[in-house]
């Protein structure tokens, strides 16, 4: 009785790439990164300097397969769910931060508006991060006359991931705009611009200063200040509407 004899195979596919960078040049594309941490472009430009012929992409690839890409696990997702309707308060808010002055003497602010009715919130601080991007929210939420459904911001690094997760947890939804699409959070551009020109222009510039006019100045917007976008009515008294 005669057998089957299974004759072993082994795979065509190649076990290396024939462009692939030589290990020399690996090498020195490590030994770069080492020495000061530079960044994939600057190492890219030495290495022409120096006469070796490679690509930027190469150097990338070369930094991601040995684990040295700057990567956070907190980077903003760049997803675009569908704009809600504002048909109701609550449904969408739009949050921003605004600055002012150089680095070593900066003044922020950062301020909310419920698209719907106009409900406004703003209180200033020395610095803007994620942190306290939660903390804003949560003094604004303490505050208004309805929930908060859903948050659309920009895409600085105070809304970052953390922060989406972290008002997630509390039942907020977190939307980044389209990148470079200002218009898509322009009701809060032209709050900060109202904010400015008829409170912040009219008082000294100090934190001090700041934490009492701005409370005031929202006071007012909320509870008189008639909106013509609102048919002169106030944004409380859209509010109570429904």
């Amino acid at each position: 009785m005669s057998t089957r004899r299974i004759i072993p195979t082994e795979s065509a596919r190649p076990h290396c790439h024939p462009d692939q960078l030589s290990s020399d040049v690996v090498r020195r594309i490590l030994t770069l990164r080492a020495e000061r941490q530079q960044c994939a472009e600057i190492i890219h430009h030495r290495l022409r300097q120096e006469g070796v012929v490679v690509s930027l992409s190469s150097v990338k690839r070369t930094f991601q397969r040995n684990g040295l890409t700057r990567y956070s696990q907190w980077k903003k997702w760049h997803i675009y769910p569908e704009r809600p309707q504002p048909e109701k308060p609550g449904i969408l808010v739009e949050i921003d931060t605004m600055t002012d002055g150089v680095p070593a003497d900066r003044l922020c602010a950062y301020a909310l508006i419920d698209v719907c009715s106009r409900w406004t919130y703003a209180w200033p601080t020395t610095k803007i991060n994620s942190r306290l991007s939660n903390l804003i929210v949560k003094r604004a939420q303490s505050q208004a006359p309805f929930q908060f459904q859903l948050l659309q911001s920009d895409h600085g690094q105070e809304f970052s991931k953390w922060f989406t997760k972290v008002v997630g947890n509390r039942g907020i939804a977190h939307r980044h705009t389209r990148v470079r699409r200002p218009t898509d959070n322009g009701h809060v551009e032209r709050f900060i611009r109202t904010l400015q020109q008829e409170c912040l222009n009219r008082n000294s510039r100090s934190l001090r200063v700041w934490q009492k006019a701005i409370p005031e100045f929202i006071h007012y917007y909320n509870t008189e200040r008639p909106h013509m976008g609102l048919g002169m009515k106030t944004p409380l008294e859209v509010v109570r509407s429904y």
